[in-house]
């Protein structure tokens, strides 16, 4: 039902994949992955049989290269109702709390930071490069490095926006300032991605969107204010994970063994 995505729900495991497919075009963007992204968070969001999503690319030379700049995004002229393409690839713009763990195979730039900004759990490949384009195109670096502020911080931030196209950002270096969290071969990044969002799963839904609910929402308030924030999700969230729990051991579906912790 999608032109530029795939969208693929594992019964099994209660994980949701979806595959951004327009490897032709280094999977840029246009306005129809835009719709339809915002589409597949909604999809994902309201089916109570998805606990959490795993978020990756086709192809083996980019994850993303952001907005397809060959076609046009389609603006309204009226320049005060433009819009901001990132709202509808981003999941927390849409509400969506389900844990997402986001795989970065290749080239990563510009517009893709949007999905990696949004992303709960991000891990990468050994030959993902990341970067941002603007200024090298005569752009304002201006919205994907508020997100990325919160993941690396102000310093790093920085110096991907400022020095544009000359400042290639290696796995091993994105996982030293905190970009991802984890970094495998190839071959094995996107089997690594579904157990780690298999294993999320596995947790109570009521636990892990809770979670990320208040977690997310706590960088736009003060500490005060986040912390009274999130005890009120923990009296409401907690009954009812508790009770998950509870129902997952009566039918003999318990969380599955951890086993050996991964060494990053």
């Amino acid at each position: 039902m999608f032109e530029t995505i795939l969208l693929d729900i594992d019964a099994a495991t209660h994980v949701a994949t979806i595959t951004l497919n327009r490897p032709e075009q280094l999977n840029a963007f246009n306005r129809t992955m835009c719709e339809e992204m915002a589409e597949a968070w909604r999809m994902v969001k309201l089916d109570d049989d998805v606990h959490a999503v795993v978020l990756r690319s086709a192809g083996d030379r980019a994850f993303s290269a952001g907005l397809d700049i060959k076609t046009s995004y389609g603006q309204p002229e009226n320049i005060w109702n433009h819009e901001d393409p990132g709202e509808l690839l981003s999941p927390k713009w849409q509400k969506m709390w389900k844990p997402v763990v986001c795989a970065v195979q290749g080239m990563c730039t510009a517009g893709a930071f949007y999905f990696i900004n949004e992303s709960d759990v991000v891990i990468c490949s050994t030959d993902a490069t990341f970067f941002d384009s603007h200024v090298s195109a005569g752009l304002v670096c201006a919205l994907e490095p508020i997100g990325l502020m919160r993941r690396v911080g102000l310093g790093d931030t920085l110096r991907m926006a400022l020095m544009g196209n000359d400042e290639r950002v290696g796995a091993e270096t994105a996982l030293r300032i905190g970009l991802v969290t984890e970094v495998v071969e190839r071959e094995q990044l996107w089997a690594r991605a579904h157990e780690i969002a298999s294993t999320i799963a596995a947790k109570p839904p009521s636990a892990t969107q809770g979670s990320v609910k208040a977690i997310w929402e706590s960088l736009d308030k003060p500490y005060r204010a986040a912390l009274e924030q999130g005890l009120i999700y923990t009296r409401l969230g907690n009954p009812r994970g508790t009770a998950e729990l509870a129902a997952q051991r009566e039918s003999g579906g318990g969380e599955r063994p951890a086993g050996e912790p991964k060494i990053r």
